[in-house]
């Protein structure tokens, strides 16, 4: 059985997911979709449908490992919070369901794509489409972000089982400034 990835785009109206997998050499994505919530008003309810259909698209697919976008910014606060919760309720369907779960900031996944972290959701997109064959519909910008996310995971090794590297959140590293150069030889300069 192949190794399949699951990402997750939290969002409290909209959660993005997608399933990646290697197949003969190749990327494919195995299912790219939105669990959508803008009927539901009450914010809690919400929160119980990411976790009840996070829940079912793991016992139904079965990923060998999973990764969450961190929300980073937002203007209101109250946004901000619901975002958060989000993120919680998916983080625990994956818990739950005896998995680890790894989480990346924005920046790392679009640079992890297009090697930009300030990339445009487009250009991640059109990245995605020449490495990943997709599926046959058009994408929504959710379902394209949880394969961003996933196809970080991917590239960061976090995805394939027995890897070294400790699932740990990104930003969560300890290091010394070896490791830094050999991580990052691109941001040091000659003398």
């Amino acid at each position: 059985m192949p190794d399949i990835i699951l990402g997750i785009d939290p969002g409290s109206r909209n959660t993005g997911y997608a399933l990646l997998t290697e197949e003969n050499g190749k990327l494919i994505a195995l299912r790219c979709d939105v669990i959508r919530m803008a009927d539901i008003d009450d914010h809690a309810e919400r929160l119980q449908v990411i976790f009840d259909q996070v829940s079912g698209i793991i016992r139904s697919n079965q990923p060998t490992s999973c990764a969450v976008e961190t929300p980073v910014y937002g203007v209101d606060p109250m946004a901000m919070l619901k975002l958060g919760r989000a993120q919680a309720a998916a983080m625990l369907a994956i818990k739950n369901s005896g998995r680890e779960v790894t989480e990346y900031f924005p920046k790392v996944v679009k640079k992890s794509i297009t090697g930009n972290g300030n990339a445009s959701k487009e250009q991640v997109a059109f990245m995605l489409n020449k490495m990943v064959k997709l599926p046959d519909e058009k994408l929504s910008n959710d379902a394209t972000d949880a394969l961003a996310v996933a196809w970080c995971h991917l590239m960061k090794g976090q995805g394939i089982p027995g890897s070294a590297k400790k699932k740990t959140h990104q930003n969560n590293k300890k290091g010394d400034w070896a490791s830094f150069v050999q991580d990052n030889p691109d941001r040091v300069k000659g003398l």
